[in-house]
């Protein structure tokens, strides 16, 4: 039986863009299509959680939560009252929000991330003077909009979102378990629930946890949105009450573990480079190391007026699972020469798809363009964790564990893609052949080597970790997205093998972490 609820979901049409160069600079838009999902009963309480390995706080005791009030104290008698009050008096429209927010805390805060990574996913027209501005944090709205969501802006936005909900539920869980506060209703049979009550701890409410903790990440990714992810915070909150599933203190508790851990994730967001990720002053430097590596006719815009390469530097944007260096070290080794045997093979492809490409072929490049209008392809990848989380019934904390591998992963492949990209300097096919005409739009960043690939392949080496029994099926998601960029025309095979490979690489590095981080 399908539970009725209404999802969050913003009208996203086919953006209107301007000006057709704009439309060329990734890919073609595309209305954002989430799946329905019922109420998650999870098979597991994951009672140790509060002893897995966070990513920034310390312990899963940095933070500070106060013993709550004695089920037979006066006050929580009086919770539990006003409680059973507002259960009795719950209106049809409160029945559909705790239904909707009854699938999960960490999955329906993705889902909003993820919706407003391909909400903000506009990149910028240019003006009269045949500039392009840039989106301005401290006037999110005026246009263009701050941010421009494009893929490494959303990986990154969707890492800290998913390591902030994991980090503050293992310190969430330390404490349901240290204090063994019941459920209220296991403490007041009267009281009616609308959820499926488990032997889980209610204090602090994991929801609220999750839902303050998520607020603060996306308040600062998207500041044009604070109104709204207010009133989904207050929304959310309230949901858990109506349903009784948590008293008052419950979600007091929660609401101030959230706000301290999400300071503290934001505290690393402030100091990881990501503001000198645009550094457009260094792209000469980098041209000329790529004519003395041998890239005899380096990348340059195909946009009329010319378009500044999108984030430059964000190779230099500190990564996750490992440290700078072995950003480099995972720098692959260079493409082939310019007019050498192995890039003929390559282009020759190319030019035969560009006269013969099938409809499969086709379908296949439509379906992963992940372009303009779209969550782009950590957004892409994201939903297919959610979903996996949700169909194994997972925790909360287990769905945030696996959601931060996978978001770090990510977010490390654009680090580490970014940087070859710009080490390199490629020229994508079209520069080097006007018959290579893109099917999928025109990326305004070098070739080598392909962010879908390497996005790809670190997706798939954790999630096929997680889920074993998966791994075909993610592997063969990771290979066709890796090929859709050939058949689109947007891509040499090199690019993409080389980026496909070297995904696998970056994502055994939070397979590493998640062999040691106590959840296994």
């Amino acid at each position: 039986m399908k539970i009725n609820y209404i999802s969050f979901r913003y009208s996203i049409t086919r953006l209107a863009v301007p000006a057709l160069s704009v439309m060329m600079l990734w890919s073609c838009s595309k209305t954002v299509d989430e799946p329905t999902a019922g109420i998650n009963s999870p098979s597991s309480l994951d009672e140790n959680a509060g002893k897995w390995k966070p990513y920034v706080l310390s312990s899963s005791e940095e933070i500070a939560v106060a013993q709550p009030k004695e089920a037979t104290s006066d006050d929580y008698k009086a919770e539990l009252k006003k409680l059973k009050e507002a259960t009795d008096a719950v209106t049809p429209q409160q029945r559909e929000q705790i239904n909707y927010w009854g699938t999960g805390a960490v999955y329906r805060w993705n889902e909003i991330a993820r919706e407003l990574c391909a909400r903000y996913n506009t990149p910028p027209a240019s003006n009269a003077e045949g500039k392009y501005p840039l989106p301005d944090a401290a006037n999110p709205l005026k246009d263009p909009k701050f941010p421009f969501a494009n893929p490494p802006y959303a990986a990154r936005a969707l890492a800290y979102l998913s390591v902030a909900q994991y980090d503050a539920l293992v310190a969430a869980w330390n404490y349901k378990f240290k204090y063994n506060r019941k459920a209220p209703s296991k403490n007041d049979t009267s009281i009616k629930t609308l959820l499926p009550v488990s032997e889980l701890p209610s204090y602090p409410s994991e929801d609220a946890v999750v839902a303050e903790v998520s607020v603060v990440i996306l308040k600062a990714m998207f500041p044009g949105e604070v109104p709204f992810l207010e009133a989904k915070l207050a929304e959310h909150k309230q949901s858990r009450i109506s349903a009784g599933m948590n008293v008052e203190s419950d979600i007091l508790a929660g609401s101030d573990l959230g706000k301290a851990v999400g300071a503290k994730i934001m505290a690393r967001a402030k100091t990881d480079k990501m503001s000198a990720a645009n550094g457009q002053a260094m792209t000469a430097a980098m041209i000329a190391n790529a004519r003395k590596i041998g890239v005899t006719e380096p990348w340059v815009s195909q946009e009329f007026p010319p378009r500044p390469p999108m984030l430059p530097t964000y190779g230099f944007v500190k990564p996750w699972n490992f440290d700078s260096a072995t950003v480099v070290a995972l720098r692959p080794e260079a493409p082939p020469i310019i007019g050498s045997p192995a890039f003929q093979k390559d282009m020759n492809e190319l030019l035969d798809i560009a006269k013969n490409q099938t409809r499969e072929q086709a379908r296949i490049a439509s379906f992963w363009s992940d372009g303009v209008g779209s969550y782009t392809p950590p957004g892409h990848w994201h939903r297919k964790g959610a979903a996996l989380c949700h169909e194994n019934k997972y925790s909360e904390v287990r769905t945030a564990r696996t959601l931060a591998l996978l978001g770090t992963t990510m977010q490390d492949a654009g680090i580490c893609c970014w940087d070859v990209k710009f080490f390199y300097y490629y020229p994508r096919p079209n520069q080097m052949n006007s018959k290579v005409k893109t099917s999928v739009g025109l990326p305004n960043f070098p070739s080598y080597t392909s962010g879908h690939s390497t996005f790809s392949g670190a997706a798939a080496e954790v999630l096929a970790h997680i889920f074993p029994s998966n791994k075909k099926e993610v592997d063969d998601m990771a290979s066709e997205a890796s090929i859709s960029r050939i058949y689109g025309l947007i891509h040499y095979r090199f690019d993409c093998e080389v980026g496909l490979s070297t995904g696998h690489k970056i994502g055994g590095y939070a397979v590493a972490r998640a062999k040691t981080d106590g959840a296994e």
